[in-house]
């Protein structure tokens, strides 16, 4: 299949272009590579060095014999996006191509806009892109589970079956993002079943929990092939925050109880689901949902769990529960379904076999980069916050493989 992935350069887009590639799919890799912008506004790096869009492109073909087609574009530019869809004329398209945090988009009010645009707005020109020039292209979007909230039921695939008043439907499951980030996936969910409903536009909408794993088959392969490792407090995952303070000396940090629960998936889970999505398109007019997700475990499970793992190592790791920044329930109900991907021939890695040989290994050969002031968390959602100062030297930056970008490019305004 002839595949765009929007969002190339992120933790996510970059292995799954390399594992559609590897399949034989004809990949087109798009990005406006934002993401390392922020992070220099923000005073965070990946834990493991990146290289290039370029270096990684050239990189790629040499080992595989493989080429991807690399174009920097931002999807906030229209044109640029009916251009992309016409001349691409897609199959498929995967769409990473978002900003992907809950605490950058709480910062302040232009982070919210500027969440709110960049994701809202892209992902409408799109859409306008694929109804008129890519109409039967088959749209794979990355969705949250963060769209549901914790709600004290079951959370269904999308949609949950109502009797009110002695009348039945099948209705899209009530949403509850806990930010605005959250709040633009919902948003882009709401557009696009609207899109698949009106114009007959097909979508699958992959609402995906917290994603784990430092690397796939094909990141492996070479260093300048590896993807990046988000560890701090506004761009972190929990699970890579615990490895990383653990590696360093520092107590896990468990914000308030540590009852919050979410589901968990391996980096390499992701990209299998995202193929299985491409193989096995819905019908023209359907907006279909799947639940992303393997395992469900509590941020004080997953604490427990690093510090197992350190115990059998003889290493000692102090659990500590600290005020917690967000607004949201610390201990509530938590059971999602997620059977269609499975149905559709998933094979998941638990967490278990990855935790040591990939999270943990990968910090412990990294640890000397760091930057521990980045792991306290800068962001209060009831007061907003702040971005981290760096500490690091100035020509530290120099040391950092990444594309030149023209820091003068500033989001769209409204």
């Amino acid at each position: 299949m002839r595949i765009l992935v929007l969002g190339a350069d992120g933790y996510l887009g970059w292995p799954t272009a390399l594992h559609l590639c590897a399949k034989g799919h004809d990949v087109v890799a798009v990005d406006n590579m934002v993401r390392r912008r922020w992070d220099r506004r923000c005073g965070t790096h990946s834990l493991v060095p990146i290289a290039s869009m370029e270096r990684r492109v050239d990189r790629w073909s040499e080992l595989s014999g493989h080429r991807i087609d690399w174009r920097k574009i931002d999807l906030c530019d229209a044109d640029a996006v009916t251009q992309l869809i016409r001349s691409t004329a897609p199959e498929a398209v995967v769409h990473f191509a978002e900003q992907r945090s809950a605490p950058y988009s709480m910062i302040s009010r232009a982070h919210a806009v500027e969440t709110q645009v960049n994701n809202v707005v892209g992902t409408l020109n799109l859409l306008f892109a694929l109804r008129d020039h890519a109409p039967d292209c088959h749209l794979v979007k990355l969705g949250t589970m963060g769209e549901y909230g914790t709600p004290n039921i079951d959370i269904e695939e999308g949609f949950i079956d109502i009797t009110h008043n002695g009348r039945t439907d099948r209705l899209p499951f009530p949403k509850q993002p806990g930010s605005m980030y959250h709040l633009s996936k919902v948003h882009d969910s709401h557009n696009i079943a609207f899109t698949c409903r009106i114009w007959g536009l097909r979508a699958t909408d992959l609402n995906q929990g917290v994603v784990y794993g430092a690397s796939t088959p094909e990141t492996a392969l070479h260093r300048d092939l590896a993807t990046r490792f988000d560890y701090d407090g506004i761009w972190g995952t929990v699970l890579n925050r615990f490895c990383v303070q653990a590696a360093i000396g520092q107590p896990l940090s468990v914000h308030g109880k540590g009852g919050q629960t979410r589901g968990f998936l391996d980096i390499r889970d992701t990209v299998a689901c995202v193929e299985l999505a491409c193989l096995n398109p819905p019908d023209a007019a359907e907006f279909r949902v799947f639940n992303q997700f393997t395992e469900q475990f509590s941020i004080l499970d997953l604490a427990n769990r690093v510090h197992d793992a350190r115990a059998a190592h003889g290493l000692k790791t102090e659990i500590v529960h600290q005020p917690n920044p967000r607004v949201e329930l610390e201990g509530h109900y938590y059971n999602a379904k997620h059977q269609h991907l499975l149905d559709l021939g998933l094979h998941p890695h638990a967490l278990a076999e990855t935790l040591i040989e990939d999270v943990i290994h990968t910090v412990e050969r990294h640890a000397s980069r760091v930057r521990p002031h980045t792991l306290v968390t800068a962001v209060d959602w009831r007061k907003g916050g702040e971005v981290y100062r760096s500490t690091e030297p100035a020509s530290t930056a120099a040391l950092e493989i990444e594309d030149a970008v023209d820091d003068r490019v500033a989001a769209p305004a409204l």
